[in-house]
């Protein structure tokens, strides 16, 4: 593979630069979180539901840290350590006859992010379509995703192996192919689903308050529609075997820190879709009625029937103690 030098080294440093900023971000929407958990404001939420995504969150704070680390370590050998190399910095990475501790950081740092924030997501598809048949498919590539990961970053991490440019890279290849179909698969399924109970979700909630989970914002969150989209931009540029693959593949796992802590924090704040929303757009909307007795009620007989016709007041009751079933005016007959 041809590596241009100035290109590669380039694209590291932007991919830095990225992965300070949004480390940065990471850095207050994780504390965000861990202020409402703290707080007891969790909106509708058990503790117990809050301590599990205050682990989540931090589960995703760690590798991500070690990540933004390896990748101004490996920086950090380049320019100062090793700043004179013949063939460049890309050749330097590629004759370590011994990993460096930052490939080996770096690696496992993005592949637990990948599988936490893949779980996620077929957890959220679960909750959006409320049908396990749904996520089988996605679930088996899933778990295809794990052992590929794992081979992965065993051969990169061997000597004269780096997981951009050595002879791993078809094995990585394969292993982000399988990533970035599994994250398109259910990316779309959310954003199906979500369109298709948009208008349900209206008439059941009112326009106001469905906004809420049927804007755009929230189609591309759910989705974690820029984890998906960094993920097709890193595999083309692997594929390509291009210099600019060590920029994607930065915005690659950053998204898939970023995409899932902003989905917990919708959760915390109530705005995410739920088990709850799904239950109202997808149940049928029907009348619910209460006959009210205000004192002295208005009679009349029905000529030619011989039946009492009473006068009712119809309300559509908003409430679950309510029976919702569709219920008929019936005359009794003296």
């Amino acid at each position: 593979m041809y590596i241009n030098n100035i290109v590669f080294q380039t694209s590291h440093y932007v991919g830095i630069l990225l992965d300070t900023i949004f480390y940065g971000v990471e850095l207050v929407i994780y504390s965000a979180s861990v202020r409402i958990i703290l707080r007891g404001k969790a909106n509708g939420m058990p503790s117990r539901g809050s301590c599990l995504l205050l682990f989540f969150s931090t589960g995703l704070l760690l590798p991500i840290t070690l990540w933004v680390v390896s990748q101004a370590a490996l920086g950090q050998d380049m320019w100062i350590a090793h700043p004179v190399n013949a063939e460049g910095s890309p050749r330097y990475l590629g004759i370590n006859v011994v990993p460096m501790w930052y490939e080996i950081v770096g690696c496992v740092a993005s592949l637990v992010l990948n599988t936490m924030s893949d779980g996620l997501l077929l957890y959220r598809c679960y909750i959006v379509w409320g049908d396990g048949r749904v996520i089988i498919l996605p679930f088996i590539i899933y778990l295809a995703t794990m052992p590929l990961g794992v081979l992965a970053v065993y051969v990169s991490d061997r000597p004269q192996s780096i997981l951009l440019f050595g002879a791993s890279q078809r094995l990585v290849l394969a292993y982000v192919s399988v990533g970035i179909s599994l994250n398109f698969l259910v990316s779309t399924l959310i954003c199906v689903r979500i369109l298709l109970l948009a208008k349900r979700l209206e008439v059941a909630l009112g326009e106001e308050a469905a906004h809420t989970y049927t804007n755009t914002a929230t189609l591309i969150i759910e989705s974690a529609l820029p984890y998906t989209l960094s993920g097709l931009a890193y595999l083309v540029a692997l594929g390509m075997q291009s210099s600019t693959s060590i920029l994607f593949m930065s915005i690659y796992v950053m998204f898939a820190c970023l995409s899932p802590q902003i989905i917990v924090f919708r959760v915390l704040m109530g705005h995410a879709w739920t088990r709850d929303a799904v239950t109202r757009s997808t149940a049928s909307v029907l009348l619910t009625t209460a006959i009210v007795y205000p004192g002295a009620v208005d009679s009349s007989v029905e000529p030619g029937t011989g039946h009492w016709r009473a006068t009712i007041e119809l309300r559509t009751v908003n409430d679950p103690a309510f029976s919702t079933i569709d219920q008929d005016v019936v005359a009794s007959e003296v």
